[in-house]
């Protein structure tokens, strides 16, 4: 063999045994962290307290005075609403930002990306402070004024702080839809006679079509599975969903797990409905790609004068969606309680809120404990899904499909739902777990599967075959390739992922507030428990640091990512 072919040599067996050994390794630590919970959680819903079959949770959970049904009808007016507003929202930003020749697109991603680092705990909280009926700071200066004060608690107030507070993950998912779209579609169609208006609803928009479908479900399952708006907006006026229903039921005594188990299964049925409709709708988005080998460059739609009231729209937006809420934040974090602004509100300003937690053990323990696990979650996620990722894309494996199906699993698992699934894991068996950090982690590593795998598989498509078999036919083993080859090469999209699992993993409270013990909270549940206890000043004073501290977080990584690029890579 090396005779006829100079330097290529045969791979020993072992090397192809360690390769799988390794990839069997990563799919059962990825199988276990995405499908065991859920099967203890079905276990534990359909078994009484002696281990025998039983449909009580459900007749608990449903039963008519329960309030079940009205319970089920807001969980999904509050989640198509708010899917709605963040889906309008989110693709009026990305066209404008990417299609169009308006200034000022700088403001506009900021805009836009801001509230993603601002925990849904904080935005409730702060649009308490702004539109509370009494006491707001937009009812004082200019509602009660005009004789028509907002009302922001209820399910009104929840789908649009929901929608506000997500419609820049309808921005991200479509900024790629109108990336990828060839413009000269557009360009004909104005040569045809179309105008502008007609030309977005009759051509542009029902290219993005795909696009728009995956965004609004998925949309629709992000606002089914949040916890903290619903809790904190709709609680006030007696609002339940499925999220804070669930909390309820584990927080009375005695404890009723086989209701809170019951509405669980409930919500996980609902949220991979949706995604699964989702996948059934664009199962023909192939006949909407309009990239082929042809070259195209994308030339923005002239908004003419138009373009201005465009741009002033965005600053409208930026102040609404970001401006004002910080403000408030920072407004109430300054006082000893909350008041109208005024003079006499202004001399009682002082830093005794930031003194307080600062001076406090909790303070410190909590940030430290989310850096943890925000450090561990998305080293370790990323390296998983690393190697999974190899395995999909590298492999003709058959069955090799299943850790998709694994990875995408904990997408349709709420946070909430997946605390409650950990409990009746990690309560029924003896495992020293429950209780310390470890489980947090746990907690955290599941519900980033989905977005680690995405990440991974993107970048390992984007490495060309050749490398790998080079790396082969020069004797190089596969660990050796792996770790010199495809992992500096895929560093890019590796450490994007890295970023964004570290950032949501830092903010993250659903998947928290079920399974924290006392000395091991994180900074989400620390706010969490000050809001609990009407400590608001001192809540708004942690969540400022907390807003600077990722902000901060957000520019040193997206710094140090700003090296691993595709450029530095290549040369």
């Amino acid at each position: 063999m090396r005779g006829s072919t100079g330097g290529l040599r045969e791979r020993p067996a072992h090397r192809g045994a360690g390769r799988y050994l390794i990839v069997g390794v990563v799919i059962i630590i990825v199988a276990y962290l995405a499908a065991v919970p859920v099967l203890y959680l079905i276990g534990g819903t359909f078994t009484d307290d002696a281990g025998a079959f039983s449909l009580g949770g459900f007749v608990r959970a449903f039963n008519p005075e329960a309030g079940a049904g009205a319970m089920m009808l807001n969980s999904l007016t509050f989640a198509v609403g708010s899917a709605a507003i963040a889906l309008v929202i989110g693709t009026a930003l990305a066209y404008v930002q990417v299609r169009t020749d308006t200034p000022g697109k700088p403001l506009l991603f900021a805009a836009s990306m801001v509230p993603l680092i601002i925990p849904g705990v904080l935005y409730a909280i702060a649009w308490i402070f702004l539109a509370d009926a009494k006491v707001g700071l937009l009812n004082t200066f200019l509602f009660h004024p005009l004789g028509t004060p907002t009302h922001v608690y209820g399910l009104g107030g929840m789908i649009v702080i929901e929608g506000l507070h997500n419609a820049p993950l309808g921005f991200l998912f479509m900024v790629g839809a109108f990336q990828g779209m060839d413009p000269s579609l557009e360009e004909s169609a104005s040569m045809s006679g179309a105008r502008g208006p007609a030309v977005l609803r009759r051509v542009t928009l029902p290219l993005v079509r795909p696009g728009l479908v995956a965004a609004g479900l998925l949309l629709f399952v992000r606002a089914l599975s949040d916890f903290e708006i619903p809790s904190i907006l709709g609680l006030h006026d007696g609002v339940y969903v499925f999220t804070s229903r669930i909390y309820f039921e584990l927080r009375q005594y005695p404890i009723d797990y086989g209701s809170a188990g019951a509405y669980s299964l409930c919500l996980l049925l609902i949220a991979g409905a949706g995604v699964g409709i989702s996948t059934l709708l664009n199962r023909n988005a192939r006949a909407y790609q309009t990239i082929s080998g042809k070259a195209f460059r994308p030339r923005p739609v002239s908004l003419g004068k138009a373009r201005y009231w465009v741009a002033a729209g965005i600053v409208v937006y930026f102040v609404v969606a970001v401006v004002l809420p910080l403000l408030a934040l920072v407004y109430a974090s300054l006082l000893n309680y909350f008041q109208p602004f005024s003079v006499g509100a202004l001399s009682q300003m002082s830093l005794d809120n930031y003194v307080k937690i600062f001076s406090t053990s909790a303070m410190g323990n909590a940030f430290r404990n989310s850096f943890i696990t925000a450090i561990v979650t998305a080293t370790v996620i990323i390296l998983l899904c690393a190697v999974a990722a190899w395995f999909t894309v590298r492999t003709k494996v058959r069955g090799r499909r299943i850790i998709d199906v694994l990875t995408f699993l904990p997408l349709v698992i709420p946070g909430l739902v997946l605390g409650v699934a950990l409990l009746f894991l990690y309560l029924r068996i003896p495992l020293p777990i429950y209780g310390t950090m470890l489980i947090l982690i746990i907690a955290f590593c599941t519900l980033a599967l989905p977005f680690g795998m995405q990440y991974a598989t993107s970048a390992m498509r984007q490495i060309s075959n050749e490398l790998e078999e080079s790396a082969e036919v020069s004797g190089a083993g596969w660990f050796t390739m792996f770790r010199r080859i495809l992992l500096p090469l895929a560093s890019g999209g590796l450490v994007a992922g890295w970023i964004y699992i570290a950032i949501v993993t830092f903010r993250e409270l659903s998947a928290a507030i079920l399974v924290y013990s006392p000395g091991n909270e994180v900074a989400s549940v620390l706010i969490w428990e000050q809001y609990e206890n009407g400590s608001f000043m001192a809540l708004a004073a942690i969540g400022v640091v907390m807003v600077f501290v990722l902000a901060i977080l957000v520019i040193v990584t997206q710094r140090i990512s700003s090296r691993f690029g595709l450029q530095r890579e290549i040369s």
